[in-house]
């Protein structure tokens, strides 16, 4: 009886994620209600509109870590090796400039999460009808993520874990998150359970990246230790399974 109570005044926890994340979906809207109204051209502009506020807020530690690093690679003397790495990751490892990066690109990821969304969301609008080559069949693109899916790109992002069904979208959904964590240039991938779905999805989904001016690599498709698979691994997206 009292869980029926607190059910009853506080909503199950599905309704208050769904409460939590109402306005940022709102947010996603409003830009798409902007969005459509650019050209082609500044709709693909956005992808360096994002990454110059992502080098404008990050630079200055990025410059600070590579010149520690360089400096340590370099120095013979222990106690300044010591020094250097307390700076870079604190004395316990968890902490120091590194985190501090880490920190300052997952804030400006969040801020800008609403118009990096409705960036994907438009240019899959955008992409409707044209053709392409999954796997070596031609396709045709006919997908624009729902809100519903928007929310679970939400999820993704924030490190939850997002069940779904069979047929209910799991590939659209994850070009959202792919696609925000990819702009730092850091790399972002995509682990999925055959060589054929990371061959497909990196193709299919491919079409959408790449229209974004990002890069996209399926490291299925390279051997082991060739210059194939590193650059699989340098691109912007990178789609593999788990046991390579």
């Amino acid at each position: 009886m009292l869980k029926g109570i607190a059910k009853a005044l506080f909503g199950t926890r599905h309704d208050r994620e769904l409460k939590r994340v109402q306005p940022i979906l709102e947010e996603i809207h409003q830009h798409e209600q902007r969005l459509a109204s650019f050209a082609d051209d500044e709709v693909q502009a956005q992808t360096q509109k994002f990454r110059a506020i992502l080098k404008e807020r990050t630079e200055e530690l990025e410059r600070r870590i590579v010149e520690l690093r360089e400096k340590k690679r370099v120095t013979s003397d222990a106690a300044e090796r010591e020094q250097i790495d307390n700076e870079l990751t604190g004395p316990d490892g968890l902490g120091g400039l590194e985190r501090e990066l880490r920190g300052l690109t997952a804030d400006t990821l969040e801020e800008i999460l609403p118009e990096v969304f409705a960036t994907v969301r438009e240019a899959c609008r955008r992409l409707l009808g044209t053709k392409l080559t999954v796997t070596g069949h031609e396709i045709e693109w006919n997908m624009v993520p729902y809100d519903v899916q928007v929310i679970g790109g939400i999820q993704l992002h924030r490190g939850r874990i997002a069940e779904m069904a069979r047929g209910e979208g799991k590939t659209l959904v994850a070009t959202l998150p792919l696609y925000l964590n990819a702009l730092p240039g850091k790399g972002a991938h995509l682990v999925t359970v055959n060589s054929y779905l990371a061959r497909r999805d990196s193709q299919w989904m491919g079409h959408v990246y790449t229209w974004l001016g990002l890069t996209v690599g399926c490291i299925d498709d390279t051997e082991p230790g060739t210059p194939a698979r590193r650059a699989g691994y340098l691109c912007d997206i990178t789609y593999g399974t788990n046991n390579e």
